[in-house]
């Protein structure tokens, strides 16, 4: 058992939360070390620094929300273990090999089963499948989602749209292929249709589906940012720049 530190009373009981402190932080240690050998060659814009910039990015939204942030940090860490895009398809990996690593650490049940929810239910495309609704929430989760989808956005955001067309060979942008507003869950995930497209599709969707006030304000700057670049985008393709 832990103890908050207005808890303490004698120097037994700073001894034992000292060492609950560091036996939660060791977890993070050993997490933080197997998902980076883990997603060693991943694509990247799933690799390490995505898992690491959506961390920090929890972080600091976790600030500004009640929350448990050790379940923050291990949601973070975890989210994209297995992303079912590089896995056939198959979004039950990612969950699976979270719960085996998570009860190798010897956690409690439910923060194993609170983790494995916020990465089964974490992706944007999961919204696609209820109509914008999730299956699952948390004050947990939403400051997680936030953080993965602020990776989605403004200058990181555009980097990664990218990275990943040219990791799948598609185009960057074909004015005859219109985005398709209307997907839902399965047509998205086939999708092959240019990056551009991804923009209308997904990035400039997500100012408005944040969860948090920190979420939100960051979120703004980075739509405003991608506005932009679109808008020089499209003179440059047409020669007017």
């Amino acid at each position: 058992m832990c103890f908050r530190k207005n808890e303490i009373k004698t120097s037994f009981y700073e001894e034992v939360f000292l060492f609950c402190r560091m036996d939660k932080q060791q977890m993070i240690e050993r997490t933080r070390a197997y998902v980076k050998e883990t997603l060693q060659g991943a694509e990247g814009g799933h690799d390490w620094f995505h898992i690491e910039r959506v961390y920090h990015n929890a972080l600091l939204i976790a600030k500004g929300e009640e929350v448990n942030l050790f379940i923050v940090e291990l949601g973070a860490l975890l989210h994209d273990i297995a992303d079912s895009k590089f896995h056939n398809g198959n979004e039950l990996i990612g969950p699976q090999k979270a719960t085996v690593f998570l009860r190798s650490l010897e956690i409690d049940e439910g923060i194993v089963d609170h983790i494995v929810k916020i990465i089964d239910n974490i992706s944007f495309k999961s919204s696609l499948d209820h109509k914008g609704a999730q299956k699952f929430d948390s004050p947990e989760f939403r400051v997680v989602q936030d953080a993965d989808r602020l990776d989605a956005m403004g200058a990181i955001g555009i980097a990664r749209a990218f990275n990943y067309g040219g990791f799948k060979n598609r185009s960057m942008y074909d004015p005859d292929i219109l985005p398709n507003l209307e997907q839902d869950k399965e047509t998205y995930k086939k999708s092959k249709a240019p990056t551009i497209n991804h923009f209308y599709e997904k990035l400039l969707l997500l100012k408005d589906q944040m969860n948090t006030p920190t979420g939100r304000r960051i979120a703004e700057k980075r739509h405003v940012f991608m506005e932009q670049f679109l808008k020089q985008f499209y003179a440059e393709w047409s020669g007017k720049v």
